[in-house]
């Protein structure tokens, strides 16, 4: 039996839609959908798109994203957002939350050592070998995608103010403009092929550690302890409200988990990366935080459009500053770059399983790139761009990574039992008492999270009709997240009737 049969139950091999009972196990009637990383003849085209990516991305290049994905405009941009809900109590949240998405990480990095972790697929593949059915797997992968297009939008406009600062311009127009030609120019890189992808986000990398260094080293010696207090302007439920968009900072570590069909042996590459990438990023987080608010108090960081911009103005000279808000455009436009890939790669696997229409899964024959799927993502992210809702962008992207979060680490206790199988392939020496308490850690985190963003929405609802939210730009992203939820569940049904499935 294959390694591609065992890990999707060794039933099936082939993607036209088959259901078949878990391998190993007496459930009756009950059934599951089952995956095969070989297309059938159904899709066959499809199925070739996704033989189309090229590996040409290696360890620098998988660094480059982990990295560059989470110090982006979590630091230097969402920094402010909190600070004005808890104050330097921002600090403790990094470190709060750290543990928190380490022990999240652990659900990706068992099953990317497995044969799941040689596709971009593999999350989907994932969830739907283990929870059983297509419909939990594709929901999870709908709200992925919306969630990045959201942060996509969010870290746009994150761009274009740092771009702004670095170059002296002011204007709202003239910011829609930047964020807009922002997005243009990662389209194109992204459509020429991930090599090149790979390679700026590399170099911009290269540039952001620069940046850091220059921030953080002689802003230690800047430092004024009476900027820290009070550490709870607001309380707990200031701190608890800070929380989920600080959460953004880590937000999308596993965006890295979508290179999968590009990365030179990566079920073996992919799992070490993501451990040593995220303990590094939160390292940073704190370092640059603990300067940050020790540099100015917590009520000018919050009124900051670019906070690190203004930290670094404080004690170093013209030029040095200077250095610095440009590692801040840096430090977004890694993150910029890293999240447009996502949501296209998802597409190309949703549709060859017959999810989506097939055209959003093409993949270009000599680049080995997935065009139709970055041309939609980058255009999503346009609109919410014009329509002005960023802050709806920030939190629609936030809660719906934590639900995904949380499904994939209940999927990982689930996992021995469920699939042993697939199980039993994993090669990551993590012992089995430490991959259940970090699923267990993991959900209660998550639920924390989720419960705090859903509560604050709630009170929004019950104050304020939706047109007054909407002409505020302060949409719930319960809300969003209803609609986005309504439009896939029209398409996953309306394709499964357009192939003569049942429900």
């Amino acid at each position: 039996m294959s390694a591609e049969s065992v890990a999707t139950g060794g039933c099936l091999e082939g993607l036209g839609g088959r259901e078949t009972p878990y391998p190993g196990r007496r459930f009756g009637t009950r059934r599951r959908y089952t995956l095969s990383l070989t297309a059938s003849e159904e899709n066959h085209a499809s199925g070739t798109f996704l033989k189309r990516l090229r590996r040409d991305l290696g360890s620098i290049e998988s660094y480059a994203v982990m990295i560059g994905m989470l110090v982006g405009a979590g630091i230097f941009r969402v920094t402010s957002v909190a600070s004005e809900a808890t104050g330097a109590g921002v600090i403790l949240g990094y470190l709060v939350l750290a543990p928190v998405v380490l022990a999240t990480s652990v659900s990706y990095v068992v099953f990317l050592s497995t044969s799941l972790g040689r596709e971009p697929g593999g999350e989907y593949a994932y969830l739907s070998a283990v929870l059983g059915g297509r419909r939990v797997a594709f929901s999870c992968a709908w709200l992925k995608t919306i969630s990045y297009i959201g942060g996509l939008a969010y870290l746009a406009g994150a761009l274009a103010d740092y771009g702004m600062e670095l170059l002296g311009l002011e204007g709202e127009a003239l910011r829609g403009a930047v964020a807009l030609l922002g997005l243009g120019f990662f389209y194109f890189v992204h459509i020429s092929g991930v090599r090149w992808f790979g390679r700026l986000q590399v170099w911009m990398c290269a540039v952001l550690g620069i940046s850091i260094l220059v921030l953080v080293l002689p802003g230690l010696f800047a430092v004024e302890k009476a900027n820290y207090t009070p550490w709870f302007p607001h309380g707990t439920s200031g701190f608890l409200s800070a929380l989920p968009p600080l959460f953004f900072a880590f937000a999308a570590f596993e965006s890295l988990a979508h290179t999968a069909g590009e990365v030179k042996n990566s079920s073996q590459r992919l799992p070490g990366i993501f451990l040593w990438g995220i303990t590094a990023t939160a390292l940073i987080f704190v370092a640059m935080t603990v300067v940050a608010f020790g540099v100015l108090p917590a009520d000018e960081l919050s009124a900051s459009v670019a906070p690190m911009a203004d930290v670094a103005k404080q004690y170093l000279p013209a030029g040095a500053a200077i250095l610095v808000t440009l590692g801040g455009v840096v430090a977004v436009a890694t993150s910029v770059n890293a999240t447009m890939l996502v949501p296209a790669r998802m597409w190309i696997v949703l549709a060859r399983d017959g999810h989506l229409p097939r055209w959003l899964g093409y993949v270009h024959a000599e680049r080995g790139t997935p065009g139709s799927g970055l041309t939609v993502t980058c255009a999503l992210a346009a609109l919410l761009l014009l329509s002005g809702q960023l802050l709806l962008a920030l939190n629609m992207a936030v809660l719906g990574l934590i639900l995904v979060y949380l499904l994939n680490s209940w999927a990982l206790l689930l996992l021995p039992r469920r699939n042993p199988e697939l199980y039993r392939q994993a090669t990551v020496a993590i012992p089995p008492f430490v991959q259940r308490a970090a699923a267990v850690a993991s959900i209660l985190g998550m639920g924390v999270l989720i419960c705090v963003q859903v509560v604050q929405d709630l009170s929004l609802i019950g104050d304020s009709t939706v047109l007054e939210r909407f002409e505020n730009q302060s949409t719930t992203s319960i809300e969003l997240l209803a609609l986005w939820s309504v439009i896939g569940a029209a398409i996953f049904f309306g394709m499964r009737s357009s192939k003569g499935e049942g429900t």
